[in-house]
Parts: C-alpha cells; structure tokens; sequence
C-alpha cells in the first residue's frame, strides 16, 4: 500500500537558519485517497514573528507563547509519518525549516530529510503548466477547488488543499484506481474496498438485411457443420 504525508508548515520568517518552524500540518493518503488521519501543532519557536510572517498566516507572539517546543512535538510528528513520502508544495523551504530544527537538537537529532526522496509537488505543476503561475490559489483555480476558506495561511488547511491539489496533478481521481477508504480497520489502517466499474458500451445492433443474413447462412451451410461461422448463427450444438 502506498502511504504518503502531504506536509505543510508556518515560519517566523524566511531564514531557515535563523528563523523557526511555528506551525505543522500534515495529511495521511493511502493510495492516494486521505485516511482521515491528520497531524497538527503549533510551536513555540522562542523568537519574535517577522512582521512578514505575521501578515501571512496570523500567528502572533502571544497565542505561541505557550505552545511546545519543537523537541516536545517531534516524537509525535516522527510516529505519525513513519516511513511515508513527504509531498510537500516548494519542498526546499519546508525541509530546509525541518532539517534546521533537527540540526538545533544536536546528539538527539533524527537523520536529516533528503529532498530528492520528497515528492515536490510545485515541481510537478511547472513540468505540467511551465510558464504558468503555479502557486496554490493559482492551481486551485485551475483544477477548480474551493479554496475560500485561506483567508490566511495555515499548515493543516494548506495540506487539506494541497492534498486535492496532488490528486489533481497526477490526473484526477481516476489515479486513485478504483480503491475508496471505508474506515479504520485497526493498527493496519483503513480498509479498502473496490469502487463499482463501469461496463463498456452495449454493442451495436446489427444493420444487415434480412437477405444478406439469409445469403450468409447458406454460404456458411456450405462451409460444414463444424464451420466456426455456424457458432454465430446459433446453430452450433
């Protein structure tokens, strides 16, 4: 089963190695559908919000003052993603924040996230659409998702979109092959079951006469009565 994590995060600015993750959201897919599982937390990132930043997504010193620190929420976060594919919109940023924050823990640091194993998805749409704006209010715009809910940045909604985004870039929801999530079916994660395939088109009704069936059946009388053109005639035994 393929299992992925669409990732997204809010920072005190734009400095990896000076600026600080405040904020992580991520989406659990399995085979390209969302489990219903989710990751989120908000950081206290021990450094003022750039006014920038703040304008972005909102985020204020005061409502982080009493959030976790990031050591304190890494535990969870690195349970919930497990080996999954990180696919993540501008890979570069968010894993330059993340690989920052391990390198700060020192001895007790996970080893760091190697971008090319991270699916890109920003990558992904400038291969589809070159030349095109493809941020994500413009791919939303133009798969048509409804993205009037991000009135500020946020990196659980980001990674709700993102997640439809992704979807739609690798060729709508046809990718998802046919498997719809029916639940949670205990440690081994949710239970598949296959989505109800159309049948093809009826055939077409025979447009030959009366007379050309007629002058048919006799030439097939002629071939013997182990002719393979009597089997459809409906004569065969």
């Amino acid at each position: 089963m393929l299992r992925e994590i669409v990732l997204d995060t809010e920072t005190t600015g734009t400095e990896a190695k000076t600026d600080r993750l405040i904020e992580i959201g991520g989406i659990e897919l399995l085979n390209h559908i969302p489990s219903g599982r989710e990751f989120h937390r908000y950081i206290n990132p021990q450094r003022p919000v750039s006014e920038g930043a703040f304008r972005v997504h909102g985020l204020s010193d005061a409502f982080l003052a009493d959030k976790p620190l990031f050591a304190q929420i890494l535990p969870d976060f690195l349970e919930f993603c497990g080996d999954a594919t990180l696919v993540i919109h501008n890979a570069a940023f968010d894993v330059g924040f993340l690989n920052a924050e391990y390198a700060r823990l020192g001895d007790r640091a996970p080893p760091a996230i190697e971008l090319a194993s991270v699916v890109d998805t920003l990558a992904i749409a400038r291969r589809k659409h070159p030349g095109a704006a493809n941020n994500l209010d413009a791919l939303c715009s133009r798969y048509g998702i409804d993205n009037s809910r991000r009135t500020k940045h946020g990196a659980l909604l980001d990674a709700q979109i993102l997640a439809e985004v992704y979807i739609e870039l690798l060729g709508g929801k046809q990718t998802t092959l046919g498997l719809t999530v029916e639940g949670q079916a205990g440690p081994s994660g949710p239970s598949l079951r296959a989505a109800p395939i159309a049948h093809g088109p009826r055939p077409t009704r025979s447009r030959l006469t009366e007379a050309e069936l007629a002058a048919h059946a006799a030439f097939a009388a002629g071939l013997g009565e182990k002719a393979v053109w009597r089997d459809y005639l409906g004569e065969a035994g």
